[in-house]
């Protein structure tokens, strides 16, 4: 079973119905034994990071994400909240991953939103995908690069569009709307 992690921030829906499409079974759940019990986790989101913080430390899930030892697949907001903070509400996040969430620079072109393709990339979570592969972003807040970074985007200045580390994994583009190539990145994580 695959838990989609619930915390009031949007798009469990639409990557619940991705893994249905793929044949998977999914809960979306903030129930910690679930979580804790599920073969794979993802972790997405759409949404502000602060107020997804207050949610996440009342219901302690950010106390358990990083406890987690099966794979995590952070994905938009999921990943940026996986870093240790973002200057969105200058919050404080999760710190699994050791970077900062900064805005764009440019605020003519904020958010990003539409396809873009990698600069590079590299591991498992991108075997078959080639670097001038299109997938689908919308934000206005990015990852800084960092020793973690396993795929580089451009978009004014360049970010980290894709982390890992250990188990956790996070994408900034959104895999369940990138069509085939997202439904390829979505395959690669569920066989890990």
């Amino acid at each position: 079973m695959i838990a989609i992690i619930k915390y009031n921030a949007g798009n469990t829906k639409s990557v619940q119905n991705a893994l249905t499409r793929l044949g998977y079974k999914s809960i979306i759940t903030d129930d910690h034994d679930a979580i804790k019990n599920a073969d794979k986790v993802i972790f997405p989101g759409v949404g502000s990071a602060s107020s997804a913080m207050k949610y996440m430390k009342k219901h302690q899930l950010d106390l358990l994400i990083p406890s987690l030892i099966q794979p995590v697949l952070g994905i938009c907001l999921g990943l940026q909240l996986m870093c240790k903070s973002s200057e969105e509400g200058n919050t404080t996040c999760l710190g699994i991953f050791d970077t900062t969430v900064k805005k764009f620079p440019a605020d003519d072109l904020v958010p990003q939103m539409g396809w873009n393709s990698f600069v590079r990339l590299s591991g498992s979570l991108f075997k078959g995908i080639n670097v001038h592969d299109d997938v689908y972003y919308v934000h206005s807040y990015y990852a800084e690069l960092c020793v973690d970074t396993v795929a580089v985007c451009n978009y004014t200045v360049p970010f980290s569009s894709a982390i890992r580390r250990d188990n956790f994994y996070a994408t900034q583009f959104h895999p369940e709307k990138s069509a085939g190539i997202g439904e390829h990145i979505l395959k690669n994580f569920l066989a890990l």
